[in-house]
């Protein structure tokens, strides 16, 4: 049952190769519990799974990220269902499928999850995603573009553009799109001689690292020490921020960013 996404319909399960005195005898002993006629799921199955197959739909956009193993920055409020049609409450509706969904678990498949991300997301969001499948060589720019086609996906094409396959984590896809956006020429993933690999090179000398929560483990800090101190000494100047000051505090970014670049810093 925990192939299937811990909520399914008895004929997805019989399809899968159950027979139906399992799944009566799994019901008689709380293993599965039955959600309607022909729904069951496993006790506390996620509601967003349990949403997807009482519908009549697939998990898709950010609800279906974590199944494809895509990075995304917000967990969704509400569950993004694809559904052929109807309606319902508490849920946001994609319409429009190009791949078959990822049986037996009620998911849309990647091209249709990056799809409607691109339409439904913010720009940034939606590069996050995309991003996450560009590295893991699961889909290319062009694949996706051709599938987004006249003026109606003009916002989901120019999304595409934010992307470009440089990015470690989906902290450093929204840092580097700030910094462009900025008009700042950023570099991502240089090497630097004496100092290693860093996430940001802007403008040719000012440094930025991207903290994850490794960078708090006591080996780490002092790598991270030696590194700021080796780039000083270089003549390299050093900024670091963390996933909160990335996705909640940008403008207080920028605002130091530029008070570097601009040789503004204060002392």
């Amino acid at each position: 049952m925990k192939f299937a996404g811990s909520v399914a319909r008895t004929g997805t399960l019989l399809q899968a190769g159950f027979r139906e005195r399992e799944i009566r005898n799994m019901l008689g002993a709380g293993e599965l519990v039955r959600l309607r006629h022909g729904v069951v799921a496993l006790p506390g199955a996620a509601p967003a799974l349990v949403a997807a197959v009482l519908n009549n739909g697939v998990l898709t956009c950010l609800s279906a990220a974590s199944h494809h193993r895509l990075w995304r920055l917000h967990e969704p409020e509400r569950p993004h269902l694809l559904c052929r049609h109807g309606a319902a409450s508490g849920v946001i509706i994609h319409r429009g499928s190009l791949v078959p969904p990822e049986f037996p678990k009620p998911v849309a498949g990647l091209t249709d999850t990056l799809l409607h991300a691109l339409r439904c997301r913010p720009p940034v969001e939606a590069a996050v995603m995309v991003e996450s499948a560009l590295l893991q060589g699961r889909t290319t720019l062009d694949y996706l573009r051709q599938r987004l086609p006249g003026n109606r996906n003009g916002s989901a094409r120019a999304a595409l553009d934010l992307v470009d396959g440089s990015a470690g984590s989906a902290i450093e896809v929204v840092a580097r799109i700030l910094f462009r956006s900025e008009g700042i020429f950023t570099q991502t993933q240089v090497d630097l001689p004496g100092i290693g690999i860093v996430d940001f090179l802007l403008e040719g000398f000012l440094i930025v690292e991207i903290d994850g929560g490794t960078h708090l483990e006591p080996a780490q800090v002092k790598k991270d020490r030696r590194r700021n101190n080796a780039s000083t000494l270089t003549g390299y100047a050093v900024l670091r921020y963390g996933y909160q000051d990335v996705v909640f505090h940008p403008e207080k970014i920028v605002a130091e960013v530029w008070q570097v670049l601009r040789g503004r810093v204060v002392r």
